[in-house]
């Protein structure tokens, strides 16, 4: 591991750790010797990854980025564990599929709940560490693709995830001077669970092969595939590194060359 990427003594809180991005995240992380909290709401899947990460991971389950409640409560045990928090990374989220004409108030109220205002709970609530530690602490928000251009089906989602590259940008400005970072990265479609549960929803609603179900997903990504959870954890290294120290307000599209931020 290079000096300029190691993480060691730092403590990184990823939420929704426990699958897909946040598990290629988090054993990312450990690896560059941050010690990583796993928060999500599932004990089972968490304890999975703490197996294969070791004595650097703690579990914290029962963490709803919607509660307050449960958001301070595991703070505080995530503390008992490793210190302050000196990297945060939103990667919790959710994102159903429906038209827009049958995209309910509810649906939409619960997607806007966990993928914006759930970032913006979990960072207010953790921001003191952050500040406290100063230079060299981090904001990561996972985002999406879809919050720097629009999908159909997904209007929810795409607005949470323009919601969440907003309240990066924002928040990059008022942090600027503390010595905190805030920074998106954006995938387009990521070989994950989420994924793989849409291409089989697909397959049975409409008859297709899970190979012409694929093709849905990658004909818009030039190189033509999906893109692996491990290059989005890669890039979420980085950013979390002393090496990415000037880089603040940014929203990082890793896609295939199909969206190019500028």
């Amino acid at each position: 591991m290079s000096n300029a990427l190691t993480l060691e003594g730092r403590h990184a809180l990823v939420t929704g750790a426990g699958s897909g991005i946040g598990a290629a995240i988090a054993h990312t992380l450990a690896k560059a010797g941050a010690n990583v909290t796993l928060a999500g709401r599932r004990r089972e899947p968490l304890d999975a990854v703490a197996a294969e990460i070791g004595t650097r991971a703690f579990v914290l389950d029962g963490f709803d980025v919607t509660k307050a409640e449960a958001i301070s409560t595991g703070l505080e045990r995530a503390r008992q564990a490793f210190g302050a928090v000196t990297i945060l990374v939103n990667n919790a989220g959710e994102a159903p599929s429906a038209s827009f004409e049958k995209t309910s108030s509810d649906m939409w109220s619960h997607v806007l709940s966990v993928d914006l205002t759930g970032v913006f709970n979990v960072t207010q609530t953790v921001l003191p560490d952050l500040k406290g530690h100063g230079e060299g602490a981090r904001i990561i928000n996972i985002a999406s693709t879809a919050g720097l251009t629009g999908y159909a089906y997904v209007s929810a989602y795409c607005a949470a995830k323009h919601g969440v590259i907003g309240l990066t940008r924002s928040l990059a400005l008022e942090l600027a001077k503390k010595g905190v970072t805030v920074n998106a990265v954006c995938p387009g479609f990521t070989d994950t669970p989420i994924i793989q549960q849409s291409l089989e929803t697909i397959m049975q609603k409409t008859g297709r092969s899970r190979e012409e179900a694929l093709s849905e997903f990658t004909k818009s990504n030039p190189q033509g595939r999906l893109i692996r959870p491990q290059e989005v954890a890669d890039a979420t290294l980085w950013l979390a590194s002393p090496s990415a120290g000037s880089v603040t307000g940014q929203a990082i599209a890793i896609a295939g060359g199909e969206v190019m931020a500028g």
